[in-house]
């Protein structure tokens, strides 16, 4: 009895062996995969000799148009091995006045351009996210850039030379000399994107004829003679000067107006400034008007048929000291 029980416990003992023998071979044999695909990360096993596809297959995993795997599909599955599947996505490029979708996974920007069929030239301008490589949705606009030389010519203005004269009031010029404008031979470089010009620089000049500068003489004098009296004044200025007459209005100052006060532009002569005028004599500045601006004058006089007479004439006025 007890030799019998020893063979049924060796046999019992032997099957046992056997089992996890074969488990321990099942699972020796199945490798362990990981797999990246659509942000996530996909913890699998593989029996025997199974390959990258039937890997994907096997965990649901449907490839569309373009997408990329690697290792390639027909790999064979390795222990540890990490497979990674990127999606492809839609980018559209712009260039030449269309638009076209390209569906690919990540791939350069000049990649993307030359796969919607343009060809990115030296100069032209990209405009797109500041990416190495294309991200969904992304929209790359390809700017064309041509440039053009020209020839122009523009004109130099002259410039003005000043000199003394002592045969002149101090405040009074005289054209010596009339200036002459030059003329320039510019060379243009104009730059255009996408046909629309936007930018002009001169890269070379050369002159055709030089300017000749206007000659100016400023008078040096501050004292004359007028009636047998000697003048000293500050400065002398040529003025247009209109007549007026007492129409019931007191002056700027609140004074009767009377002869010898007269209406100026306080920005040109100040307030109370003594003159004298020729043709009309002394007088001061004790009155102003809305029509008398700039280089204007209105003289006071006693009738109306003196301001009819007198008109509107250019004199010459003397600021006195």
């Amino acid at each position: 009895m007890g030799v019998v029980w020893s063979k049924q416990r060796i046999y019992l003992s032997a099957c046992i062996l056997s089992v996890i023998l074969l488990v321990s071979m099942f699972f020796a044999l199945q490798k362990p995969v990981n797999i990246e695909a659509d942000g996530k990360v996909i913890k699998s096993r593989v029996f025997f000799s199974g390959t990258v596809g039937g890997v994907l297959k096997k965990n649901h995993i449907t490839l569309k148009e373009k997408d990329k795997v690697v290792p390639s599909l027909e790999t064979a599955v390795s222990k540890e091995m990490k497979i990674v599947v990127t999606r492809a996505f839609k980018v559209k490029v712009i260039a030449d006045g269309q638009c076209r979708e390209v569906l690919s996974t990540p791939i350069t920007i000049s990649e993307a351009i030359k796969l919607a069929g343009f060809k990115l030239d030296d100069m032209d301008i990209v405009k797109t996210v500041p990416r190495e490589k294309t991200i969904p949705n992304q929209e790359i606009e390809v700017i064309r850039v041509t440039q053009n030389n020209v020839e122009s010519k523009e004109a130099i203005p002259f410039e003005i030379e000043r000199t003394s004269d002592n045969t002149l009031e101090r405040g009074l010029t005289k054209t010596v000399s009339a200036g002459k404008t030059g003329v320039a031979m510019n060379k243009i470089k104009i730059t255009y994107h996408n046909g629309q010009e936007i930018k002009r620089e001169v890269i070379g000049s050369k002159i055709l004829q030089e300017p000749v500068n206007k000659v100016v003489a400023l008078g040096t004098i501050t004292t004359v003679s007028r009636g047998g009296m000697r003048l000293d004044f500050r400065e002398a200025r040529y003025m247009r000067a209109s007549a007026y007459t007492y129409t019931g209005s007191n002056t700027a100052t609140g004074k009767t107006p009377e002869v010898g006060m007269v209406a100026v532009d306080p920005g040109v002569i100040p307030m109370g400034s003594k003159l004298y005028i020729e043709g009309y004599g002394y007088a001061h500045a004790a009155d102003t008007g809305g029509a008398i601006k700039g280089d204007r004058l209105d003289l006071f006089m006693e009738e109306r048929a003196q301001c009819m007479s007198w008109g509107n004439r250019t004199v010459k006025v003397y600021v006195l000291e």
